[in-house]
C-alpha cells in the first residue's frame, strides 16, 4: 500500500491536464490581440495610401473607388466585407467617413502658448480661437462632411468589423466581433480656388 501511495508515475500528465486548458486559452487570447494589432497596422497603411491618392483633382467624385482600394487590401486579411455604418456594426462590415476643414488648425486641437512647456493647456495660457466659440477646444471642430474641395484638409477614416479568429472571446468576456479603425489627415491639392474663406483666429488669454 505504501508503495502504491508513493508511486508518482503519471503525476506530470495529470498536472498537465489541469494546466493545459488555461495555457491554451491564454495563448489564443494573446494571438487574438496580436492579430488585432497586425490588422490595424495594415489598415492604417492602406488608409494612408488611399488618402494620398484622394488628394488629386476630382477625388471627391472617386471616393467609392478609393474606399475599394482599402477594402481590396483588407479583404485578403479579414475576408469579404460589405458596407455598413450601423451604430453597432455586424461582423464582415466596413464604414468610411470623410470630414473636411479649411485648414490644419481647424482639424485638430486649437493651438496655444505652452508657457511652461508641459504640453498641457493651462487656463492662464493664451490660445487661438479657431472656431470662434470663445473657449479652448482640445479636439477638432465638427467640420464638413465629405472629401471637400481644393486646398481643404480632409480627415479620412475607415472602420472595419470582423469576426474574431479564435473562439475564446466569450470566455474572456469579449465581444465575438472586433472593430479596428484607421484614420489619416491630408490636404487636398490646390487645383482651383479654395471655396472656404480663411479668417484670422482671435487670440484669447483668459
Amino acid at each position: 500500500m505504501k508503495r502504491l501511495i508513493g508511486d508518482r508515475r503519471g503525476a506530470t500528465l495529470v498536472e498537465f491536464t489541469f494546466v493545459a486548458p488555461v495555457m491554451i486559452m491564454v495563448m489564443m487570447g494573446l494571438c487574438d490581440l496580436t492579430y488585432q494589432i497586425y490588422a490595424r497596422s495594415i489598415l492604417n497603411g492602406a488608409v494612408q495610401k488611399a488618402a494620398r491618392d484622394s488628394t488629386i483633382q476630382g477625388a471627391a467624385d472617386q471616393t467609392g473607388a478609393i474606399d475599394q482600394r482599402v477594402i481590396n487590401i483588407m479583404g485578403g486579411l479579414v475576408g469579404t466585407i460589405t458596407p455598413s455604418c450601423a451604430t453597432t456594426p455586424a461582423a464582415a462590415t466596413w464604414c468610411a467617413t470623410r470630414t473636411n476643414f479649411t485648414s490644419f488648425a481647424q482639424a485638430g486641437p486649437e493651438p496655444f502658448n505652452d508657457d511652461n512647456n508641459d504640453g498641457i493647456r493651462q487656463t492662464t495660457e493664451c490660445y487661438s480661437d479657431i472656431n470662434g466659440n470663445s473657449k479652448w477646444d482640445a479636439s477638432a471642430g465638427p467640420g464638413n462632411s465629405g472629401q471637400g474641395g481644393a486646398s481643404d484638409v480632409t480627415v479620412y477614416t475607415m472602420k472595419i468589423t470582423y469576426a474574431r479568429i479564435f473562439p475564446v472571446a466569450s470566455l474572456f468576456g469579449w465581444p465575438t466581433t472586433q472593430t479596428i479603425i484607421g484614420s489619416t489627415l491630408l490636404k487636398n491639392q490646390p487645383y482651383q480656388t479654395q471655396s472656404g474663406t480663411a479668417v484670422a483666429p482671435k487670440t484669447i488669454c483668459t
